[in-house]
Order: structure tokens, then sequence, then C-alpha cells
């Protein structure tokens, strides 16, 4: 029941975005824009997702080696597999995929590698929030959607930087937080707190165990690189609707994205992925980049090109994670449903129980 409510509720988000994002264009409008797209960009662009999956790879390892040193081949289908996961998965359930994964295929504990992916999610929400803040102070015009963007750039600051306040609060005084929890949430619900509680105790162990500074220094080296791809390869796809691939006659007026624009779409992108959506976050991604675009573009191409580079933006980067994670899930000589089902069964180890019956 549990499961039906969330997915539900997830269908619904994504609804309402797909609605609000292509209210103002049509079918044929959308086909047009499609037709008239050179997908011979889409190859050098997934080349830079190939090299966004190496990058997070490599990076999730140097913030792991505190822990243990895992090889290439083990942490790449670890987080190949986990990434796909995040996508396929609603409200994010997927972000428990890659600790329960590399659990399996090292002395890693779960809990140890969670606290890993967490940091992960603060250093990239502060990461793009600083980005989308010093790109927003050379955008000329306060319009409406700019104010809006800017909101939401406070907003990331908030959530991430909050989230990086509590756990150096831990550091610093780990009885102090726990006392703190059971004080806030034990008001609500004695035995959440006590959950609560036990997680900080876990998160502030495995924090005291971080790599050396070597390996931070490529954790961040690492990070930068990956959001440099990313917005990179935003902007070489978007040539694609240039109007080059439009045939002779046919009216098309050309969308245009500059690296610099690139980057503040994908900022956009980073706060719209916030909202819990359904699976493969379809509906808040196309209103992201239609936020994203329409800082930049009239209307008109917004709606047209815009939303048809939104949809094979989207299209590209979902068939990559989706084909990663299922030749690494062969590799693996695991299925989808066992993945799925032994993720909320399974110790903090890793180990995996079986069930006896078909």
């Amino acid at each position: 029941m549990k499961r039906a409510v969330n997915l539900i509720a997830s269908l619904l988000v994504t609804a309402a975005f797909m609605w609000w994002a292509f209210r103002d264009t049509d079918v044929s409008t959308q086909i047009a824009s499609l037709k008239a797209a050179n997908y011979a960009w889409v190859l050098p662009y997934f080349l830079c997702l190939t090299l966004v999956h190496v990058f997070r790879t490599l990076r999730w390892g140097a913030l792991l080696s505190g822990l243990e040193r895992v090889p290439f081949g083990k942490l790449n289908e670890a987080s190949g597999i986990g990434f796909m996961m995040l996508l396929v998965l609603p409200f994010r359930l997927g972000e428990f995929a890659r600790p329960f994964l590399i659990a399996q295929r090292s002395s890693i504990r779960r809990s140890a590698a969670m606290t890993s992916v967490v940091l992960e999610r603060i250093v990239d929400g502060l990461f793009v929030a600083a980005l989308f803040r010093v790109l927003l102070f050379f955008v000329p015009v306060e319009t409406e959607g700019v104010r809006y963007v800017k909101l939401g750039s406070w907003l990331m600051f908030g959530v991430f930087g909050g989230g990086l306040l509590f756990l150096l609060l831990g550091l610093w005084h780990q009885e102090t937080t726990v006392r703190l929890v059971r004080a806030t949430v034990g008001r609500f619900s004695p035995s959440v707190a006590d959950k609560v509680a036990d997680i900080v105790d876990t998160f502030v162990g495995a924090m005291r165990q971080l790599p050396d500074g070597r390996h931070i220094a490529l954790f961040f080296l690492y990070t930068v690189l990956y959001w440099a791809v990313n917005g990179f390869g935003m902007a070489l796809l978007a040539r694609a609707f240039d109007c080059s691939g439009a045939s002779p006659g046919v009216a098309c007026e050309p969308m245009g994205l500059s690296l610099f624009q690139s980057y503040i779409v994908m900022c956009v992108l980073v706060v719209g992925a916030m909202i819990p959506a359904a699976p493969g976050m379809a509906g808040t991604f196309q209103a992201a980049i239609k936020v994203g675009l329409s800082l930049f573009l009239p209307a008109a191409v917004v709606n047209a090109h815009g939303l048809a580079y939104a949809n094979v933006l989207w299209l590209c980067q979902t068939a990559q994670q989706i084909l990663f994670g299922l030749i690494l899930l062969s590799i693996s000589h695991m299925s989808f449903r066992e993945l799925a089902g032994n993720m909320k069964k399974d110790g903090d180890d890793g180990t995996v129980t079986r069930s006896t019956t078909a």
C-alpha cells in the first residue's frame, strides 16, 4: 500500500509539471522541432555523458578511500547500477542502491557508504548553489524569472548548507547533536527520534574516517570536472537545434545556447531535480529546462525548439544511465527485481539473504 501511494503521488507530481511545461505548445510544433534537429550532435553528447559517469565514479572512490581502496571495476559496477536505480525508482529511493552494492563488493559497511553518498549530495548542492549565484550576478536583466531562480539558489544554500552545519555539529560534539535530535524530533515521535539519533551516531562515526588530503583534493577536482563536462555537454547538444537539420524551404527559427547560458540552465535543472517526482524525473526535468531557457530565449523558441531540446536531453541522459546500469547488472549476474528486494531486507554488511521460494 505504501509503495502504491508513493507511486501515485510521484505520478501526480510528474503530471502537474508536464502539464505546466507543455501547456503553451502542441504536438505538431514539437514534432516539427524534432524533425528539424541535427542528431549528429547526440554522439558527442553521449561521450560527455560517459565522461560524467567516469568522473562521478572516480570521485566516489576518492571519498571512500578513507575506508577502503576499492578497485575501479567494482566501484564502476556499484556506481553504474546505483545511478540507474536512482533514476528508475521514485522519490530518489535509488540513493540506497550504491551503499548496498558497494557493501557487497568490499568490506565497507553499508551505513558508512551511505554517509559518503550524503556528503556527495551536500557538496554538489553547495557547489551548484555557489556557481548559480556567481553566474546570476552576470545576468543584467532582473526579470520575474531571474528572481525566481535566485530564490531557488538561496533555497539550495539553505537545504544543503543546513545539512553541512548539522554534520559539522555532529563532528564537533556528537553527544550534543544526539540530544538535540531527541529534544526536537522526540517531541513528535520518540521512536523516530531514536532512529534518527542512531543514524547521526553512524554518520558521525563514518565521517571521522574521511580520506587523506590528497584524496579529498581529488574528490573536489572530480567534482569540478563532473559539473564542467555536464554543462559543456548541454551546450553541445543545443547545437542540434540550430536548424541545420531542417528541410530546405521550411521556416525554422534557430535556438542558440552559449556555454555561459548552458551552465545557468544546468543549475536550474539541479534545483528542479530536488522536487520529488516519478521515476526518471519526467515532468520536473522538462519544466526546469523550460524555466532556464526562458531566462534567455523568446517564449516562441522555448515552447518549440526549447522543449524539444529538453526532451532529447532527458532521453539521452535516461538512456545512457539505464544502458550502463543494465550492462553492469548483467555482468554482476543480478536481476533488477532481486536487487530492489535485497536493498530493503539486507543487513548493514550488504550480504544477501535469498528467498527459498520461487
